[in-house]
């Protein structure tokens, strides 16, 4: 063997130096088109700032326009028209129309959003289109405007033709009037078990779709011509039972004014 043949010096990679180490680089997306960034911290940084500013919006708006705060809710009052949050208007809008209300209610209520969303479900399956750029792919874009242009135009028609004063009067917190009733007459017993006055006006004499009945300033017979022709909103023939019936819930009627 000759004289320092055989000895080689192997490097040891713990002590090498450490401006010779590698970078830890996020990975390289370049291969797909459009803008690459690392996720941390430059995207997440970006989502959190965008979300910051839409929460304090969100803040700001509740503060500025607090829910409205309607009376107790009133199972005998049928003329009460209840009305979504405005993110659910569109679908409130929808089922107004012949095609999807009625006999056709199934197909607004359940066939036609849940084709919508399950349509959104499935895009990352049927576009697997590495193009980011909205103009080179079409359907989805088109998909989505037609979307967001239906959302927005079902929106403005369902709060154009809604009546908000009645919706506000139908809601208004009543004062609360202290009344004594005779549970024991004959006109109680027909007003709550035999007549349709009940479903308009109350179980007690609240009022609801129709005026409340406590403090009128109407006689026995008054009351009686008003369930026979009417008066304002109120149409006429609508009470069912005797004339005497009638009379007696009539006479009733006078009888509930508010304690002093």
């Amino acid at each position: 063997m000759h004289r320092g043949k055989g000895l080689k010096f192997v490097g040891d990679s713990r002590v090498t130096d450490p401006s010779s180490r590698k970078k830890k680089t996020p990975k390289d997306y370049s291969e797909y088109p459009g803008k690459t960034e690392a996720f941390w911290p430059d995207f997440l940084l970006k989502e959190w700032l965008v979300g910051a500013v839409f929460l304090v919006g969100y803040l700001v708006l509740t503060v500025a326009h607090p829910s409205p705060l309607e009376r107790p809710a009133d199972p005998t009052d049928t003329g009460y028209i209840p009305l979504p949050d405005w993110y659910f208007l569109f679908l409130y809008q929808l089922l107004k129309y012949e095609f999807a209300s009625g006999p056709f209610n199934i197909i607004g209520a359940i066939v036609m959003p849940g084709l919508a969303f399950g349509a959104l479900l499935l895009v990352p399956f049927l576009d697997t289109s590495k193009e980011r750029s909205p103009w080179k792919r079409p359907l989805p874009t088109g998909f989505m405007l037609l979307a967001i242009a239906s959302i927005i135009f079902l929106t403005w028609e369902s709060v154009a033709n809604h009546d908000w004063e009645a919706a506000k009067a139908q809601g208004e917190i009543r004062e609360e009037v202290e009344v004594e009733i005779d549970e024991t007459a004959p006109g109680y017993e027909i007003y709550q078990n035999g007549s349709s006055c009940i479903g308009c006006h109350g179980n007690a004499f609240e009022g609801g779709i129709g005026k409340p009945l406590i403090g009128l300033e109407y006689t026995a017979e008054e009351i009686v011509n008003i369930a026979h022709e009417g008066i304002g909103t109120m149409p006429g023939g609508t009470f069912q039972g005797t004339e005497e019936e009638l009379q007696q819930i009539a006479e009733f009627i006078t009888t509930l004014q508010p304690v002093e």
